[in-house]
């Protein structure tokens, strides 16, 4: 009798279809790991810029300095130039004034970019330009903004090229 059983090609079709369906599932793992990853390091950006706003509008006598002393606007820290410039602990016991409260705040933010954003960068700067760029365009008066950028693992892009999050500052002092 011909039909008793399978022959060595319907076997070896039905491996190769197999096989198949479980490297594309070894894929779409491997993706959604990515995504995940990626969807924390924006959650856990967010988290960063809107606690920088927060420390910024708690010193409102920093805040309030023109642009050229306010030193929430001397920000723009690079994690692939090293670690950040150290600066005094102001914490509630320390007597700081509101200049040395703000480098505090700046170089906690700092730290924080180095240890958890891959090649991070963040920018304080008056910015009302659309370009999603670094540059800031704007002049006195433009809205606070706050970039944050970083590369992921595996990207083909060399640098934090683009900020990958913006957050316009409302309700700050000019």
């Amino acid at each position: 009798m011909r039909g008793a059983g399978f022959t060595l090609v319907e076997v070896l079709v039905a491996l190769f279809v197999a096989a198949l369906g479980i490297a594309g599932a070894a894929g779409l793992q491997t993706l959604a790991l990515r995504t995940e990853q990626e969807a924390l390091r924006l959650s856990d950006g967010s988290q960063l810029l809107a606690s920088l706003a927060e420390r910024m509008r708690a010193n409102a006598v920093a805040m309030a300095l023109d642009d050229a002393l306010n030193p929430y606007l001397e920000l723009d820290y690079d994690a692939a130039a090293g670690a950040p410039a150290a600066a005094s602990p102001c914490f509630a016991d320390a007597a700081c004034d509101a200049t040395q409260l703000a480098q505090f705040d700046l170089f906690e933010t700092a730290q924080a970019v180095a240890a958890r954003f891959p090649g991070g960068r963040i920018k304080v700067c008056r910015d009302d330009g659309p370009a999603p760029g670094w540059d800031c365009a704007g002049a006195t008066g433009a809205p606070l903004v706050v970039k944050l950028g970083w590369r992921e693992a595996g990207s083909a892009v060399a640098d934090a090229s683009l900020p990958r999050l913006r957050l316009m500052l409302a309700g700050v002092a000019p």
